[in-house]
């Protein structure tokens, strides 16, 4: 076990911890080993203290390379096998005492063993000393080496390297405190990765004398793991509820030219479905709505009891066999639970600590939300969350009554909000739903050349309620509020969440009924008054969009369009007559050309000539025809322009 004991953890919910250790010593360094996976954090993080008043001179950790690397230039190199035999092959040349049995010893300079271990028996191996004051070279057996003085200052520090290194070898590095001599209490604290800690409610609810209400005891159990490569004992433990921002930041690579290594973490959502907590105005808060009647069972199935069977523990016993010793403490957007007692916890163990023992009112609820679970409700258990903790996200289990009746995830809630627990099916009940859109126009008003039109886009949607229980229920209709829309000609809701709004229904026994929601929201958008249609325009004045002066206005200058465009069409008509005159005229023209004057040629060009100046004449007269379209065009366009601005 390390010399520097954890004594407190603080755990979190997003995958690392915060460790202290401390004890009293005495001495000049201290060394902690970690994983290597600890090892970007621990830099991040890394305080330490003497609460005795000495001074931390430094902190020295290994570099992360290669044991080749590490190695590289020193003398000494040691195997797994014949350590000590090896030791002397390094240190050849290096002056040494030699401690050997019977009190003898033997110094100079190592010549070093004669064989290798492979060849003889180890102890039989031949050990050579050249001594100082004979000139000599002594021999004795390495069976008879007892012990081994290194004289040379250069061969003890290689040696002290490379057992330095072989300890920081694979997946554990070892961390050097450097300290001032004297005695110290050394607190050292860090950042490192854990295991998110978990938790565990039960709910332990007794029926009251009021339908659908009562109170209930709930107990939650903080889960932790010690993955650590060591007991820990009696130490004091904080479980934080919340989400710290926090990072891996590359600080143990040395001269790497990478960005740092930024992980957002996020959470992993649950299957088991959930729902929102209620919105109240301020007025309303604290003030608790009147418990409902509720179909009977919530889709429970009633149990057989055997008629001698002991009585369930009631929530009293169960809070008295469990006292909770936390203390909670907000810690601005975070929340701590301070576990009162010490916890003793073995090297790759697990722990369960209660962290919450409270007696709560509650009322139950049957909710229906297609989207999460079609076709039934859901009955719940809601309470307003009065611990004085916050709650953290983590499966309940619901007993009702001494009996187990289903379980659910209660959400993360704060002091003083709701818990909603959606714990059991209502099979009794089914719930089947319609949806459809239409577009009515609200308003008509004509500006300009356009009319300028007012319309509800409206959505609908029916839920149609089938109760084949025996007793009447209210159920609780979630409705999705979408952006923009307003709910008309539906009834009150009962009360809102931030994304939902819940309607009362009351479901008579062996019967059904429809609760129908509406929403609309208003659009608008316009269209040429001269795209319109004579029975259109006579449409909107029937249902009230116009009044019969604007229709008059209206229809005036759709009448004085249509005859724009027919002196248009006539315009067009002339052009192409025109274009008529002038190719036969081409023809003419070109006969001629191929025509002699006298003879017979001669009448026949004198009977193209007359064509050609007759249709000179049609061209005249098509003219004339086209400048007075064009008149009548320039004073329809003007009555359209001064009425366009009486409008």
């Amino acid at each position: 076990m390390t010399t520097v004991p954890i004594v407190h953890m603080t755990l979190y919910k997003h995958g690392v911890g915060f460790f202290e250790r401390r004890a009293r010593l005495s001495g000049t360094e201290v060394t902690l080993p970690f994983q290597v996976e600890v090892m970007n954090d621990l830099l991040k993080s890394l305080t330490v203290i003497d609460l005795e008043g000495g001074q931390v001179l430094g902190i020295d950790y290994a570099t992360p390379q290669t044991r080749e690397e590490q190695l590289e230039g020193c003398t000494v190199r040691l195997s797994d096998q014949h350590s000590l035999y090896d030791l002397l092959v390094s240190l050849r040349g290096r002056r040494i005492v030699l401690r050997l049995d019977q009190g003898e010893t033997l110094s100079g300079l190592l010549v070093g063993p004669d064989e290798a271990p492979e060849r003889q028996p180890l102890a039989t191996t031949l050990i050579s000393v050249l001594q100082d004051a004979e000139n000599r070279v002594q021999v004795t057996p390495l069976g008879r080496v007892q012990g081994l003085e290194i004289l040379d200052e250069q061969g003890g520090r290689d040696l002290r390297f490379f057992l330095q290194t072989a300890l920081s070898q694979g997946n554990t590095r070892v961390v050097t405190i450097r300290l001032t001599p004297g005695a110290h209490e050394l607190s050292v604290r860090y950042v490192a990765p854990a295991p998110t800690w978990r938790v565990s409610y039960r709910l332990v609810a007794e029926s009251g004398t009021e339908p659908g209400a009562g109170r209930a005891l709930l107990q939650g159990w903080g889960l932790f793991d010690n993955c650590l490569e060591e007991d820990l004992q009696e130490i004091s433990l904080s479980l934080v509820a919340g989400m710290p921002i926090s990072f891996v930041y590359d600080l143990y690579t040395p001269f790497t030219p990478e960005r740092p290594l930024v992980k957002e973490e996020a959470r992993v959502a649950a299957a088991p479905m959930e729902f929102e907590a209620v919105r109240r105005p301020k007025a309303m808060r604290g003030a608790q709505p009147e418990a409902d009647t509720l179909a009977a069972g919530f889709g429970v199935a009633a149990m057989m009891r055997v008629p001698m069977a002991p009585a369930p523990p009631s929530r009293e016993a169960i809070a008295q066999a469990a006292p909770v010793m936390t203390e909670g403490k907000a810690l601005g957007e975070l929340f701590q639970y301070n576990i009162g007692t010490p916890v003793t916890v073995g090297r790759g163990q697990s722990a369960m600590v209660p962290i919450i023992s409270e007696e709560l009112e509650y009322r139950k609820d049957l909710l229906y939300n297609g989207a999460r679970l079609a076709a039934h409700p859901v009955a719940t258990l809601r309470f307003k969350n009065r611990t004085g903790l916050t709650l953290e996200r983590g499966p309940v289990t619901v007993i009702e009554d001494g009996e187990y009746v289903g379980e659910a995830i209660l959400p993360f809630t704060t002091t003083e909000g709701e818990g909603v627990v959606p714990y059991a099916v209502e099979l009794g009940i089914r719930i089947r739903e319609q949806s459809g859109s239409s577009t009515e126009t609200r308003a008509l008003e004509l500006k300009g050349i356009y009319l300028q039109f007012e319309e509800w886009d409206v959505r609908w949607r029916t839920y149609q309620v089938t109760n084949t229980t025996d007793k009447a229920a209210n159920v609780l209709i979630e409705h999705p509020r979408t952006a923009n829309f307003e709910i008309f000609n539906t009834p009150a809701p009962h009360e809102q969440t931030a994304e939902m709004v819940r309607f009362k229904v009351n479901a008579p026994s062996q019967g059904e009924t429809t609760l129908k929601v509406q929403e609309r929201r208003l659009l608008r958008r316009r269209e040429e008054l001269q795209q319109q249609s004579y029975e259109g325009l006579q449409q909107y004045l029937q249902r009230g969009l116009l009044d019969r002066q604007t229709l008059d206005k209206a229809l005036k200058l759709l009448l004085l369009w249509d005859t724009l465009r027919d002196y248009e069409k006539k315009i067009a008509a002339v052009d192409q007559e025109r274009q008529a005159v002038y190719k036969a005229q081409q023809q003419l023209r070109e006969n001629l050309q191929a025509l002699a004057s006298t003879g017979k040629e001669g009448e026949l060009r004198a009977r193209y000539v007359a064509q050609l100046e007759a249709s000179e004449g049609q061209l005249q007269a098509l003219a004339q025809r086209e400048a007075e379209l064009k008149a009548n065009i320039e004073k329809v366009k003007q009555e359209i322009e001064a009425r366009l601005k009486n409008l």
